[in-house]
């Protein structure tokens, strides 16, 4: 977009919207005068920038744009706190073709004298709004002990003792006490004799299992909650002008 200043309308750009490079706003035009333009940005926090004119770029009709940064003029063109608002020499202030004579500037500040004075009354209003939080509920297991009884059979095995003469035996227990080498004879001191007894011992091992499941789901709960906060506002005491 090139620089095309010389047809800028300057009598009809009052109030017109400001704007710098990267769209950066440098409020609306307040006044211009034969050297620099005046801005105001902001209704609380105002900030009044005065800008060479050499400064402007274009017109479009609603947008008068500035071949400066926001950063530029904060610092360069902002005007002080304690600088008046009607710094700039009325008798500079450009209508169309800038040769407008005093009297035409001499009406121009008595208008402004008589406009209204805007006091903005400011007051406050709730904004709700959600963010999503992220609470944990625990769930613990713990042991349970308990005691069971199981039955088991178990066997086991035990020796019966009969004694019998030997005139009794039969035959065959006769043939084989005849077989016994004539070498053996009765101890001559005492002397055990161990025989193997069979038994069964129980052995108990634990084996887990699942005894059960425990399902766990999460569902979505709405309700409604009363958010109750104190708000501000401005109001006018009017002075009572009664004498």
């Amino acid at each position: 977009m090139e620089s095309d200043t010389k047809n800028i309308p300057w009598n009809e750009i009052i109030k017109k919207d400001a704007r710098g490079i990267n769209d950066a706003d440098l409020g609306k035009i307040q006044e211009v005068g034969s050297d620099s333009i005046l801005t105001k940005k902001g209704i609380i926090n105002t900030k009044l920038f005065d800008i060479p004119r050499n400064l402007v770029k274009n017109y479009d009709g609603d947008v008068v744009y500035f071949k400066i940064t926001e950063e530029e003029a904060m610092n360069s063109y902002m005007r002080k706190e304690e600088e008046e608002y009607s710094s700039i020499d009325q008798s500079e202030i450009m209508t169309g073709d800038e040769t407008n004579d005093l009297t035409t500037n001499a009406n121009s500040i008595n208008t402004n004298k008589n406009e209204e004075i805007v006091i903005p009354l400011m007051g406050e209003e709730l904004v709700v709004t959600k963010k999503e939080l992220q609470d944990e509920i625990t769930i613990t297991k713990e042991p349970i002990r308990e005691t069971k009884t199981e039955q088991v059979q178990l066997m086991h095995e035990e020796i019966e003792i009969e004694r019998r003469p030997v005139n009794n035996l039969s035959n065959s227990s006769n043939d084989i006490s005849t077989s016994i080498s004539e070498d053996v004879h009765p101890v001559e001191s005492k002397t055990e004799i161990k025989i193997p007894l069979k038994r069964e011992e129980a052995e108990v091992t634990k084996k887990p299992y699942v005894k059960e499941e425990l399902v766990i789901r999460k569902k979505s709960v709405t309700e409604t909650r009363q958010i109750t906060e104190e708000v501000t506002y401005e109001q006018v005491i009017e002075p009572n002008n009664s004498k």
